[in-house]
């Protein structure tokens, strides 16, 4: 299994599935970001790594500032139709709101998060849950 920081709580891992709780610090986006990336390596996924690791940064990022619990991230990948694999990662927080997806200006320094999203994933989404809100996207896995 990957390495786990003190800050994180390995929910479960097996080939293909994996899924953490982060405190909601500081350091929460680091550790997310090392163990997306190893269990990637560890999948064999290393070609989606950086794009991988970017989105889940960003929403990390974006629980972290506007929730004050638990963040979870899971990442699964799966093959809907036999000529077809995509890797679907979802962030969770307490937080019931959905993200408002802006239109940032050049001067801002923020607000650009989940226009990368949309831009950068094959599809994304917004779900409630029963205590918050889970944010996902999905990305084309090579062949």
């Amino acid at each position: 299994m990957v390495g786990v920081s003190e800050s994180a709580v390995p929910l479960a891992w097996t080939p293909g599935f994996a899924e953490w709780s982060f405190p909601a610090e500081a350091g929460a986006v680091r550790t997310a970001r090392t163990l997306v990336r190893d269990t990637l390596a560890e999948w064999g996924l290393e070609s989606v790594g950086d794009v991988t690791v970017l989105l889940v940064s960003e929403l990390v990022t974006n629980s972290l500032r506007h929730a004050s619990g638990p963040i979870g991230v899971r990442m699964y990948s799966r093959r809907p139709r036999p000529d077809d694999a995509i890797l679907l990662v979802e962030v969770s927080d307490p937080l019931p709101d959905p993200p408002r997806e802006r239109v940032a200006r050049p001067e801002d320094e923020g607000g650009r998060g989940l226009q990368l999203v949309a831009c950068a994933s094959r599809r994304w989404g917004t779900r409630r849950g029963k205590t918050g809100k889970t944010v996902w996207f999905e990305l084309t896995l090579p062949g």
